[in-house]
């Protein structure tokens, strides 16, 4: 039987700061950017962890992606703070900003803060520990208004991208993260399943006839086809308003959008966080929370199901076994990264020896 080759995740975050470090990233960016990253590996949202560095890296040495500075302050009204990204890493951008509103959110109770112009974040399940850890409550969301995937719910001309967000509420045992799109799938995992000739489980996007479909082929061609919203070709009305949500709390709280028509890969987001002792209190909140993710960890199963589980419980399973025994990176990562590894004379991790 074939072995998986593991590697500690404090090698792999090494290796990623390395990499940006010696792609001209300044301060503290280089080791945010790789933790973030890791932690989605971690998790085991193998298309937004490192799977992305080598688009990141690329991105830094053609200028699509700022290496220095700091985001320009649009509006701070303490409880509400607007920056322009300015397109630096918005995996660093997103966590500063989460940073951030856990460190008012004890005097003003709930804290909001949009980015415009950030470039890519990343996995949003990858932030909300930042929160959850301290007994806060955090929603989470982006958009990409230069990029379009997918269709409002009876179109069949992409208007939106997937329109991902993300919530994380804390309990009295481990976290609830729940981490899903306006969009049935994701246009990485799209993208991953067109290179490696595989189809989607279901039929999920359409052709550029609107015809269901479950090939990820269909997005690439000319004229590209879309993803479907969530709910598909029966409920993607309610993806549909997702979307729409994400939309405004991201580009129109932002003041910068679709309307704008931005070029470069990049995102708008919404961060909020919010403390429960500002409301009924801490302890209570935790116990509602609590009963609730019991209740529904005990709810009889349906047939071919093992146990009810929560949004969130398999990722932290699977982060903690594999910081016990090491990640298994999903085949081509490592393979992606070392012309960069080369070009900047950084030595590439080490695997776990079985033995």
């Amino acid at each position: 039987m074939a072995i998986d080759t593991r590697y500690r995740a404090s090698d792999l975050i090494a290796y990623a700061t390395a990499l940006f470090a010696a792609a001209g990233c300044d301060g503290d960016k280089p080791a945010t950017i790789a933790a973030g990253l890791v932690e989605a590996d971690l998790l085991g949202h193998t298309t937004h962890g490192l799977q992305l560095a080598a688009a990141y890296l690329a991105e830094l040495a053609n200028g699509g992606m700022l290496a220095h500075g700091e985001p320009h302050v649009i509006a701070d009204r303490g409880a509400t703070i607007a920056w322009d990204g300015q397109t630096l890493p918005g995996v660093w951008l997103t966590a500063k900003a989460v940073d951030l509103a856990v460190e008012r959110v004890a005097t003003y109770g709930v804290v909001t803060v949009v980015i415009r112009r950030s470039h890519h974040i990343g996995c949003l399940a990858a932030f909300l520990q930042r929160a959850t850890d301290r007994g806060l409550m955090i929603i989470l969301a982006c958009s990409d208004p230069a990029t379009a995937s997918v269709a409002p719910f009876g179109g069949r001309k992409a208007v939106f991208t997937p329109d991902p967000f993300a919530v994380g509420i804390p309990t009295d045992g481990d976290p609830i993260w729940i981490d899903i799109s306006a969009s049935i799938t994701t246009n990485g995992l799209a993208g991953r399943l067109k290179r490696e000739g595989k189809r989607f489980p279901g039929a999920w996007a359409l052709d550029a006839a609107g015809v269901a479909t479950d090939d990820p082929g269909v997005l690439f061609e000319q004229p590209p086809g879309t993803l479907l919203p969530t709910g598909g070709v029966d409920h993607g009305h309610k993806g549909y308003g997702l979307a729409l949500m994400v939309e405004a709390l991201t580009q129109g709280l932002g003041g910068f959008g679709r309307s704008q028509a931005p070029s470069g890969w990049g995102a708008s987001v919404y961060v909020q966080v919010t403390d429960p002792a500002a409301f009924g209190g801490s302890e209570a909140f935790c116990r509602e929370t609590g009963w609730l993710a019991q209740t529904c960890r005990e709810t009889p199963p349906i047939p071919g199901v093992d146990a009810v589980r929560l949004p969130g419980q398999h990722g932290l399973a699977r982060k903690r076994l594999a910081l016990a025994e090491g990640i298994a990176l999903y085949p081509g990562i490592l393979a992606a990264l070392a012309p960069f590894a080369a070009q900047f004379h950084v030595p590439v991790p080490t695997p776990i020896d079985p033995n």
